[in-house]
């Protein structure tokens, strides 16, 4: 049964049976009750593509994420795999857009004047972002993963990282660790007010001063020598330090065998806490007591929302913050005395 053969059926052409279920135009009751009649007894449903045809709909959202240049980390794939997967059960496609400054934010501004989507999450947001200002403008249906402005009136979802981060520096201080080293993502990316990295950096000040502790950071990068920077960073900045929070999970595993080679054990001699999925801290060598980023759930509120918004459904904006509780790995031990001997850095 298709439109074709209920027009046929009905006595009226396919396109009064697409109005009836658009309701985009005013149709006679008699002519609509015999339509519907027919729909009802065949139990028919029209396809996601022919709804989309019938109220103008692209059943596409689009999942703008910057620095596509860049290799994509494993936290962020786990939310475009996640965000593919909820919008699908609502019958909408994703789209992966490239977005940003220059031509990447062109693009993203023809999917909107073009209307190709539905809706927009955006990701990796920046604290002040050029994208959130262009959407807002427009008046058109997105949320972010990330508290972009939190002055702003809009959508959003988040990893608690300012919250994550501080119980993870209360761990380590409940164990004796009083000099405490960060590792945050590429200083590029804190330069330019990457949500995670400034919120990272805040909670990790604010445990510091409050618990009395010496804290200090190392923005490292996401390749192959970054266990190496971050570990030679740190120590030129505090010597002392016997306990480390990761929220680069790019260079996780390279900072674990950067303590090795420099016959650092874990976590005798330095204890590690970190904010990274479970396949990249379970994999570590030791493996690092660390806290998952809650990509399904942040991903399924996101659809939800923004579904909402598409539909015009009129509420307060959502910002929620999401947590997960740390998984002990054994890679957070008590604070012991610098070793006399020297060390090679």
């Amino acid at each position: 049964m298709n439109i074709g053969h209920i027009a046929q059926q009905a006595g009226v052409s396919r396109s009064t049976v697409s109005y009836v279920l658009s309701g985009k135009r005013q149709i006679g009751a008699a002519t609509r009750a015999r339509v519907m009649a027919i729909i009802d007894q065949a139990n028919y449903r029209p396809s996601a593509t022919a709804r989309a045809l019938s109220n103008g709909s692209t059943r596409t959202l689009a999942l703008a994420v910057p620095r596509l240049h860049h290799h994509l980390s494993i936290e962020i794939m786990q939310f475009v795999g996640a965000i593919a997967e909820a919008a699908a059960e609502d019958e909408f496609d994703t789209l992966l857009s490239p977005s940003g400054g220059g031509e990447r934010q062109s693009a993203l501004e023809r999917l909107v004047m073009e209307r190709r989507v539905d809706g927009i999450i955006l990701m990796e947001t920046l604290i002040s972002d050029p994208r959130v200002e262009m959407l807002m403008a427009q008046g058109f249906p997105f949320i972010t993963i990330g508290r972009a402005g939190h002055d702003t009136e809009h959508d959003w979802v988040d990893t608690n990282y300012e919250g994550l981060v501080r119980e993870a520096v209360e761990r380590l201080a409940a164990q004796g660790h009083r000099h405490i080293a960060l590792v945050n993502r590429p200083q590029e990316m804190l330069d330019k007010g990457y949500c995670l990295s400034v919120n990272a950096k805040a909670g990790f000040e604010a445990a510091c001063a409050d618990l009395g502790l010496h804290g200090v950071m190392a923005c490292c990068d996401e390749d192959d020598g970054a266990g190496e920077q971050s570990l030679r960073q740190i120590l030129d900045l505090d010597p002392k330090v016997t306990g480390v929070v990761s929220v680069n999970d790019r260079s996780l595993a390279a900072l674990m065998d950067a303590l090795a080679a420099d016959g650092r054990s874990v976590p005798d001699d330095m204890s590690v806490i970190a904010v990274a999925p479970p396949r990249v801290a379970a994999r570590t060598s030791p493996p690092v007591t660390a806290a998952d980023v809650p990509a399904a759930p942040m991903a399924a509120k996101a659809v939800q929302t923004l579904l909402a918004r598409i539909g015009d459904v009129e509420t307060e904006p959502v910002r929620e913050l999401f947590s997960t509780p740390f998984v002990d790995r054994g890679s957070v031990g008590p604070a012991k005395r610098p070793a006399a001997r020297n060390r090679r850095r």
